[in-house]
């Protein structure tokens, strides 16, 4: 089999420099948009830091074959176009979407952040998050809060999102209330934790996402 043309490995590399700089990808089938149409979308992802590109779908398999945007090669079916994210996912998104409202012809496929996979669906929903700082502001208020009352913001989410929110929460932590004594303390009026007083049961039974 006869190697590459030099200016179809350049495209390869192009993609795979492209996607492993950015925060994210976000990929659309652009079939019977006009030129004009094209311009427009591009302008709209530009000012909020979506960069739109057109690729052959074979090169792009060979730009992501074996590398951490490999489930991207699923969505190269049709005239597909890529928006690579610098910036907001959501906002991309959210132009994204707000531009195939108006224009049917273009139609959101899925995408990737990360090494997470998106479906059109986690797209739309991504469309429709706050700006980031308004997120984070939300996340960050959160953290003092138990686990649990963050569900409802994680079901909002797609679910690599949701993962990786869980992560940033379980990282951050929190400092230990100031009424509570030291982990490898026991008060002193209580009985150490090794020895249950002789009118209790022992505690070797717990009480019965």
């Amino acid at each position: 089999m006869d190697n590459p043309r030099p200016e179809k490995v350049a495209v390869v590399d192009e993609v795979r420099e492209r996607l492993a700089a950015a925060e994210g990808a976000l990929l659309t089938e652009y079939r019977g948009l006009t030129v004009a149409e094209l311009a427009r979308l591009r302008q709209a992802l530009s000012a909020v830091g979506g960069d739109y590109k057109v690729y052959k779908n074979t090169l792009v398999r060979l730009a992501v074959a074996g590398g951490p945007q490999e489930g991207l090669a699923e969505l190269l079916t049709g005239p597909t176009a890529i928006a690579f994210v610098h910036g907001d996912v959501s906002a991309v998104a959210k132009a994204l979407r707000d531009f195939a409202r108006s224009t049917p012809n273009l139609v959101l496929k899925g995408g990737m952040v990360g090494s997470g996979a998106l479906s059109a669906q986690d797209v739309t929903a991504l469309a429709d998050l706050p700006p980031r700082d308004v997120l984070l502001a939300q996340v960050a208020g959160a953290l003092a809060a138990p686990l649990r009352q963050l569900a409802g913001l994680f079901e909002a989410l797609p679910r690599n999102l949701a993962y990786g929110l869980a992560a940033l929460v379980e990282q951050g932590g929190g400092p230990a209330p100031a009424d509570e004594a030291p982990a490898d303390e026991a008060p002193a009026d209580e009985a150490p934790a090794d020895e249950a007083p002789a009118d209790e049961a022992p505690a070797d039974e717990a009480p019965a996402d």
